[in-house]
């Protein structure tokens, strides 16, 4: 049974490959002369032109001495390339500059010299100077140097008993009626601010002296004090006033000759001045007047600084915090 039945199956598998091949058969022959056919055109289409490349040069050879019978090699056709046609060149422009002439020397004109003689000049007496005088109610602007004419010494005021001083002292009292004042002199008290917090005579002494280089050192002739370097309204006396000389606190020899300076210690833009340094100034102005004396029936003048000084150097001295109604108030 067995053997029947793989024989059965082998005739099976044989008749389905019998089939299976008879069906793709034609296929395979058919895509076969598809390939063949192919193949044959591809050999019978004509080779693809390759890029024109230019040949190398060939290096030349020495020449032989018998030569052989060249062989001529057909010449293969470049594809023409069309070259763009190049205009001709612009001719030059040739631009020609005329070379400059030198211009023509002129000849120099005689030159006749004549000798005049100057007639004589009679020289003219000088006019005199005229100063005009100052004036008491104006400040003074008329510049003059040297001292004035002696008029005689000013006698010091007699000491009332009923005349009662804060500020001054009576040994600053006997100092100040010592000096030798002339009369008629002293017409103007002038009253500064140092610029400075703190100071005093002495500091203020050494400054001119040495930095300022004022052979008189000390340019006022009194020095208010502060509290800081010396006492709150203390009253110091400079040498100017004892030696009776010129000072050095104004812009003018002349108003330096016949005004006398008067200095608070401190900085007047940014302070203001002390109760006790403006009682010690009333003080030392109303005794000054009376020491210096009067001048045609009137007291001496009392002017800050920026009021007197000449208007060619301004300043703003004794500062912008000074009480200057308080000061006309008193002295006018």
């Amino acid at each position: 049974m067995r053997p029947f039945l793989f024989l059965l199956l082998a005739c099976w598998l044989a008749k389905g490959a019998h089939l299976h091949a008879q069906q793709t058969a034609p296929v395979d022959d058919e895509k076969r002369r598809q390939f063949l056919r192919a193949r044959e055109e591809m050999r019978a289409l004509p080779p693809t032109p390759k890029a024109a490349t230019p040949a190398p040069k060939p290096k030349p050879k020495a020449p032989r001495s018998t030569p052989r019978p060249s062989t001529p090699t057909p010449a293969t056709p470049k594809p023409a390339t069309p070259t763009p046609a190049t205009p001709p060149p612009a001719p030059p422009i040739v631009v020609s500059t005329p070379r400059p002439q030198p211009e023509p020397r002129a000849t120099p004109a005689p030159v006749i010299t004549r000798r005049i003689t100057p007639p004589p000049v009679t020289p003219q007496p000088a006019p005199p100077r005229v100063t005009p005088a100052p004036r008491e109610d104006a400040p003074v602007l008329v510049e003059k140097s040297g001292l004035e004419e002696e008029r005689g010494a000013q006698p010091a005021p007699p000491a009332g008993w009923w005349t009662r001083w804060k500020y001054l002292s009576k040994p600053l009292r006997a100092q100040i009626d010592k000096a030798p004042v002339q009369k008629r002199r002293w017409r103007y008290i002038v009253v500064h601010n140092s610029g400075t917090r703190q100071g005093n005579a002495k500091a203020f002494e050494y400054y001119h002296l040495r930095v300022r280089k004022m052979p008189n050192g000390l340019a006022y002739h009194f020095v208010i004090g502060n509290g800081t370097s010396s006492g709150d309204g203390e009253i110091e006396l400079g040498n100017r006033w004892r030696r009776q000389i010129n000072g050095g606190h104004v812009h003018s020899d002349y108003l330096n000759n016949i005004a006398l300076g008067i200095c608070f210690v401190g900085d007047f833009n940014r302070d203001s001045p002390t109760k006790r340094q403006l009682e010690a100034l009333e003080e030392l102005i109303r005794y000054l007047r009376r020491r210096v004396g009067p001048i045609d029936r009137k007291q001496a003048i009392v002017k800050a600084h920026r009021e007197i000084n000449p208007p060619r150097w301004p300043t703003d001295c004794p500062g912008n915090r000074f009480p200057y109604r308080w000061l006309h108030g008193k002295f006018d």
